[in-house]
């Protein structure tokens, strides 16, 4: 039984400890693609300047954020054209609304760490167009549908 044990050893010893290539592993989050220079918007604001701001900036919607810089909620384009829609009882677009009767006040946010396949996930999950992202309690950036499929069209398939 000792000659065994010794055998063992030297065999062990001899094919060595084998070991796992490594892989690369990417961790790309949502603060490497989210838009840091936002186009905001004031619960106070006129319907008809949220409108206009969305089709000059070329953009879907956005945070509402309050005087002392608090996010609030967000509005999109689906809010604005709600208030329109209703004008048209009376025979005109209405867009004299403000946007804090239309914005949505529930509103989830993520971390600027989330990686970004928890991202997609929770687009999935939640079924909204856009995430306002908070660094303790302030508001840094916003990332979209979009910005995720552009982060994933840069994964390299092997780490997934």
């Amino acid at each position: 039984m000792y000659i065994q044990e010794i055998h063992f050893a030297m065999v062990k010893s001899f094919t060595g400890v084998r070991r796992a290539p490594k892989k690369e592993i990417q961790q790309i989050v949502a603060e490497d693609y989210m838009t840091s220079k936002l186009v905001t918007f004031r619960p106070d604001q006129n319907i008809g300047e949220v409108f206009e701001m969305l089709i000059n900036k070329n953009i879907s919607g956005g945070p509402v954020i309050d005087e002392s810089g608090k996010l609030v909620g967000v509005i999109s384009e689906g809010d604005c054209l709600k208030e329109i829609v209703r004008g048209k009882y009376n025979n005109s677009p209405n867009k004299a609304g403000v946007v804090s009767d239309h914005m949505v006040s529930d509103v989830h946010t993520i971390s600027p760490n989330m990686p970004i396949l928890e991202v997609a996930h929770q687009f999935l999950e939640l079924k909204v167009r856009r995430f306002p992202v908070m660094r303790e309690g302030k508001l840094v950036g916003q990332i979209s549908q979009r910005d995720v499929m552009r982060a994933v069209r840069e994964l390299k398939h092997q780490t997934w």
